[in-house]
């Protein structure tokens, strides 16, 4: 079998879908290898309780600037501009508002101390410009386990600083992911067909997959960093630059539950509560999304990962017991599990968003670059402010779609001898 394409993709997410769809529009013979069964990567919506949930991204960040929201309008996909539901915390004896209002303050001094450090140029651990004695030590550390993915120890100061926000964050009713997944269909996809190698040794890189090899000019690689950085995506010759770049950039874990609530009209409308605000190893619940008899639990960093070691069902026992804790033993028998996710565990993901390690800001701009003028890394990995969001993804991926463009130059006029033009499972 001797297929040949101008430009192969590793990986259908977010950046994937996004670089073959700018490049199928272009007129370039293209093909996304996703080692999944489904498209959207680390963006999933399924059906729980009767109701879409996303499993993975769930909120449209930077919602004014986010390309995601003029495709949903091109789309005719709808967008609720409600204000996120950690805006506004549900009454509860554990947090009340006094201590609401002075952990908004401890948080906001330490992003002022964040941003004051970058500025100096000292990429250090976040947790260096925090006072472990400080009542809300524990809960920024929680924060930062949702926020990031990982406890402030490991989060580098000058990448923290580097991320953009314009506070504005919507969402898709319907799902996100459902929403990537509408927007990437028209993307030439083989599913099931994970890439182990790529060579790039002659003039054309060769791609082994179990279903054979698959021959590029260009190559773009959106693989989550974990597959990068531990050779499960081999390269021949080796790019230890890459290698060592990725490893700067390891994915966080944010894992989500979703529970069903049986008389769910005395729960407060899309409002947060947090389970214990005195510890790190906690969780942070989002009461009736849209309206919804649902409750959407959030287990971050070093926590959730202790709970995917435990097992299945861990997650879903922890969160019972903290909102059995919170809302009293009534809640127990009207909860019903829906689903749980287990990122740090899932192969093809290893994870759930990037955070650069101290030490390791520069470690984005570092895996953006095309390798030989045939390989070009993109995802949300490599975003320098948009990093850990599906939009980031997607704008990397134009832009490695874009570079890809510019290194074909006249392919038109040269055209590859081709052998068959469908690489099997092409959905």
């Amino acid at each position: 079998m001797a297929n040949r394409v101008d430009a192969a993709i590793i990986g259908a997410g977010a950046a994937g879908l996004a670089a073959a769809v700018r490049l199928a529009r272009a007129g370039v013979d293209v093909l996304a290898l996703e080692a999944r069964d489904r498209i959207g990567g680390r963006a999933h919506t399924v059906m729980a309780g009767g109701f879409p949930v996303d499993l993975g991204c769930g909120w449209l960040h930077s919602a004014d600037i986010n390309p995601f929201s003029r495709i949903a309008q091109d789309l005719g996909v709808a967008i609720d501009r409600t204000p996120p539901h950690w805006t506004r915390q549900a009454a509860a004896p554990n947090f009340p508002s006094a201590d609401q209002k002075s952990f908004r303050q401890a948080l906001a001094a330490l992003e002022s101390r964040i941003e004051a450090a970058a500025a100096l140029g000292r990429d250090q651990p976040v947790s260096q410009l925090m006072d472990a004695n400080d009542r809300w030590f524990p809960l920024l550390n929680a924060f930062s386990a949702y926020y990031n993915g990982a406890e402030f120890d490991q989060i580098s100061t000058m990448d923290y600083a580097a991320y953009r926000d314009t506070e504005i964050n919507w969402r898709a009713p319907d799902g996100y992911g459902a929403l990537i997944a509408r927007f990437g269909a028209e993307a030439p996809v083989a599913l099931e067909c994970p890439v182990r190698r790529v060579d790039h040794r002659g003039r054309l890189a060769r791609l082994e997959t179990p279903r054979g090899a698959l021959e590029a000019r260009v190559v773009i690689v959106t693989a989550p960093t974990p597959l990068i950085a531990d050779g499960a995506i081999a390269f021949t010759p080796d790019i230890p630059a890459v290698r060592e770049a990725a490893a700067g950039l390891p994915l966080g874990l944010a894992d989500k539950v979703f529970f069903g609530v049986d008389r769910a009209e005395d729960l407060p409308v899309d409002s947060h509560l947090f389970g214990a605000p005195s510890r790190t190893q906690t969780g942070s619940y989002h009461l009736r999304p849209f309206g919804r008899p649902i409750i959407e639990v959030f287990l971050g960093g070093r926590h959730a990962r202790e709970l995917e070691a435990e097992g299945e069902g861990a997650s879903v026992a922890f969160a019972i017991e903290e909102l059995t804790q919170i809302l009293g033993s009534d809640i127990r028998a009207r909860l019903t599990p829906l689903a749980a996710t287990a990122w740090a565990t899932d192969p093809w993901s290893l994870g759930a968003y990037s955070h650069a390690t101290p030490g390791c800001a520069g470690a984005r701009a570092a895996l953006g670059p095309a390798v030989k003028e045939r390989i070009i890394f993109a995802g949300e990995a490599t975003s320098p402010d948009f990093f850990s969001t599906a939009h980031g993804a997607a704008l990397s991926g134009v832009a490695a779609a874009d570079r890809a463009l510019a290194l074909l130059g006249d392919f038109r006029a040269t055209p590859l001898e081709r052998g068959s033009r469908e690489f099997p499972g092409v959905r």
